[in-house]
């Protein structure tokens, strides 16, 4: 899966609603067992990381994914290896819906030097620019601004290539949202930016900081193009970045697409979650898991049978373990280079 085209298009069927049965789908078995494995492998790396992290095989914080997957493999699915994305502190269903190899990423999270950073980033900084992943970023709302000016670069080459940027809902308070969505808007810039809205950032309900009912409602400020999708549907949201990314590649501009969603787990591992309803999360977690969700409407196409899909699971199962065991016998970074890859080297200039 490495042309822009990955899976092909959705159309809506007049009056239907947004599932499987509401949209003249081409995809192919083959293609919705992709979808799956991604979907799957997120969440199995995200569950392992709990693990390591309970049992001290791996220190610092992890901010994990699981909930959101459908969200990053459903825009990531239009993507090629030279458009670029732009992540957060919850990075790594992003990384591994971009195509960043994942005993690499396991690696990085025991810091050793067969990692994605050589072992020097960790968690919210794992990046690989050879799959146009610009990066992890721990500051919130910090890839936006590095998106915008991915979009901008492409715009100026006529690169025809697209940048996206993930984050969340309380990034949309920051001043480099607001400041990269006017200059996005203004400049028709070849970019979308994917606002996460799992309802909290970090600890504090998104309503009771947000004046808006739909963080959608800010891009009309901007002039900019804004949609809604469900984020814990794969197929909502596969319809929704698809349409946004090919105005973006034709010149359109700029979409702000708000993906309503849930994080399974707490703000990080360890986070105890006292400030949310307990049954309100067993009821996203119970009722609305984007993996069960996909497997339903998967299922209902008739190309796949429940046995496909474990074997998957089987499959994901043993990459994991061999992930870890690599990782936890890899080599650690040479002292020798503390300095190598830190600060950036530029050549002295002499005007000609």
């Amino acid at each position: 899966m490495t042309s822009r085209r990955k899976l092909g298009s959705m159309r809506r069927v007049e009056g239907c609603a947004a599932t499987t049965r509401g949209f003249q789908m081409d995809f192919s078995r083959d293609d919705l067992i992709r979808i799956y494995r991604q979907m799957r492998t997120i969440r199995r790396f995200e569950e392992k990381l709990q693990e390591l992290v309970a049992s001290a095989r791996i220190g610092g914080f992890m901010h994990l994914y699981a909930g959101e997957e459908a969200i990053a493999v459903g825009v990531c699915a239009h993507l090629a290896d030279d458009d670029h994305v732009g992540s957060t502190h919850r990075g790594h269903g992003h990384c591994i819906a971009k195509g960043v190899d994942v005993k690499a990423m396991m690696a990085e999270l025991f810091g050793r030097a067969s990692g994605t950073n050589k072992g020097k980033g960790g968690s919210m900084h794992i990046a690989d620019m050879d799959k146009g992943m610009l990066g992890a970023n721990g500051i919130v709302g910090g890839g936006i601004p590095l998106v915008t000016g991915a979009a901008l670069s492409a715009q100026v080459l006529g690169t025809g290539k697209v940048a996206v940027g993930f984050f969340g809902d309380g990034a949309t308070n920051q001043g480099q949202f607001h400041e990269s969505l006017t200059m996005a808007a203004n400049w028709k810039l070849p970019v979308l930016y994917v606002c996460e809205n799992n309802g909290f950032g970090e600890f504090t309900p998104t309503d009771f900081v947000v004046p808006v009912k739909h963080i959608a409602e800010r891009a009309a400020s901007y002039g900019m193009r804004a949609v809604i999708a469900d984020g814990m549907d794969f197929f909502d949201v596969f319809e929704k970045a698809g349409e946004a990314i090919e105005v973006a590649r034709a010149g359109g501009g700029p979409t702000l697409l708000e993906c309503k969603t849930y994080r399974f787990h707490g703000h990080f591992v360890g986070d105890p979650t006292p400030y949310r309803n307990k049954e309100e999360a067993e009821e996203w977690i119970q009722n609305r898991d984007p993996l069960d969700i996909f497997e339903r409407k998967a299922l209902e196409t008739g190309l796949l049978e429940a046995g496909d899909l474990r074997r998957v699971d089987l499959e994901i199962d043993e990459l994991m373990r061999t992930a870890v065991e690599e990782a936890e016998q890899g080599p650690l970074p040479d002292p020798q280079d503390v300095l190598t890859d830190v600060y950036v080297r530029y050549e002295p200039w002499h005007e000609s």
